[in-house]
């Protein structure tokens, strides 16, 4: 079946989403080889995967996931996610995971859904691990987190017991330089539902398709950015180039604009200055970042992601009140202090 479906979409056929349902039955399947599970999904990243097909694989992987047992108060409170995608090879520091940290710190919940890194040298939970964050929290270990310090750290591969016959296809892509539709996924699968969303994504013609699959999940208020790099893309905000931003709220409709990083008081960069390494390397940008000692094109990026989050999120009314709020809990130290609670609670 599976080779079957790999033929079709070599020709250019879009798959149903019945289809779409075979196809993760076979993708889950340990019985079937990743070779062939591996040919499917460049196949499809070679079509180019529509709206409706990436929109019917998150809401079936969706319903193969662990939902993690959030209270009703948790619930209530607006829950964000930030993240992007990965796949845009420009081996930029982990943006999102520091924004994640900084915005928590202004008290939204933030439950940040990630990896360790399959296209970059450092994923989410590499950087946090080497932080001092445990990353390997039981889903009720994470939903009292959530509760009691406005952050966890949703392990994939813990909420995801599927992808573990997925991962060798995804391992065999990455080795060829092909990317799959799970680049554009994982924001997709946050096992815990989050309510408010900020994705990045390594191409401008992908905001649209995603933001609308976000839409079409339930998400409540969703940012879909990318950010121009010279001649590349950027799955964060960007503050090298113009940004295309989708936006929108579920009862209010939908928007795309083009933004300028200009209005912002930015320092002179290039994209090396934006650059990070092993996971080590990149826990010093973030310790440096939070404790204020870094004040360069590093926070400059941090502080226009986080400004994005604050207002997706509801704490900042535009994004220049958003900057203003993100300098602020970095300069008081309340951004550090966050950072600090987590690893004082991960060593309890």
């Amino acid at each position: 079946m599976l080779d079957t479906l790999t033929r079709q979409l070599a020709r250019g056929g879009a798959l149903s989403d019945e289809e779409v349902r075979d196809a993760i039955g076979r993708l889950v399947d340990e019985q079937v080889s990743a070779e062939s599970k591996a040919d499917f999904l460049a196949a499809l990243a070679r079509k180019g995967e529509t709206t409706g097909e990436i929109a019917a694989f998150a809401a079936e992987l969706r319903a193969k996931s662990i939902e993690p047992p959030l209270d009703a108060g948790t619930r209530a409170r607006e829950i964000l996610d930030v993240c992007g995608t990965g796949g845009d090879r420009l081996n930029t520091f982990n943006i999102s995971t520091t924004v994640a940290l900084v915005v928590s710190s202004a008290g939204v919940f933030v439950a940040k859904h990630g990896n360790r890194a399959i296209t970059s040298q450092s994923g989410s939970a590499d950087v946090l691990e080497a932080l001092g964050v445990r990353i390997d929290l039981t889903p009720e270990e994470a939903a009292r987190s959530l509760r009691d310090h406005h952050f966890a750290f949703f392990f994939a591969p813990r909420y995801h017991p599927a992808f573990k016959h997925i991962a060798p296809a995804r391992k065999l892509c990455a080795e060829r330089g092909q990317r799959t539709i799970f680049n554009f996924l994982g924001p997709l699968l946050n096992p815990a539902r989050p309510s408010v969303q900020l994705v990045g994504v390594p191409r401008a013609e992908l905001c649209e398709p995603i933001a609308r699959v976000l839409q079409s999940l339930g998400v409540r208020r969703g940012m879909v950015v990318s950010g121009r790099v010279n001649d590349a893309q950027l799955d964060e905000l960007s503050t090298l180039g113009d940004n295309t931003i989708a936006e929108f709220y579920q009862d209010r409709g939908f928007a795309t604009s083009v933004m300028s990083p200009g209005d912002f008081p930015l320092c002179p960069a290039v994209l090396a200055d934006l650059t990070g390494g092993d996971r080590n390397a990149n826990a010093e940008i973030v310790l440096r970042l939070l404790r204020g000692d870094e004040r360069g094109p590093k926070r400059d990026a941090v502080l226009l992601n986080a400004a994005a989050a604050l207002f997706v999120a509801n704490s900042a009314k535009s994004l220049a009140e958003g900057w203003e709020l993100a300098a602020g809990l970095i300069e008081s130290g309340k951004a550090k202090a966050k950072l600090e609670e987590l690893i004082a609670a991960s060593a309890r």
